[in-house]
């Protein structure tokens, strides 16, 4: 996307939605820096809105309701979620990189110490 003269405005790029986040970014490295949930809870509220939180949490739930097998239906009851969202987290969950599925295995693993 070209000007006619020049190359796309630096300002544009910064804010292009659909570019993808930055992997090498401190701040997941700094997430694994938190020791309790109480730390990453204020760091999480410190560093979202609340909405942003909420929206969060609604996804984890989803994605935990449709790995152990839920309906669509049910799930869009219990968590008044759309069903536009669910089929989001439905994706992730099974075509997404496995980020689920690992973090769901690891807390079945911490539940059974």
């Amino acid at each position: 996307m070209e000007r006619s003269g020049g190359s796309i405005p630096a300002v544009y790029m910064m804010n292009n939605k659909k570019r993808l986040p930055n992997k090498d970014s401190d701040l997941y490295r700094a997430i694994l820096e938190l020791r309790d949930v109480e730390e990453c809870y204020a760091f999480f509220s410190d560093l979202c809105t609340v909405s942003e939180l909420k929206a969060m949490e609604q996804r984890f739930e989803i994605a935990q309701m449709l790995s152990q097998g839920m309906v669509y239906n049910d799930i869009l009851e219990k968590t008044g979620a759309s069903s536009a969202t669910v089929s989001r987290v439905n994706r992730s969950v099974n075509f997404g990189m496995d980020s689920y599925r690992t973090l769901f295995a690891r807390m079945e693993e911490h539940k059974k110490k």
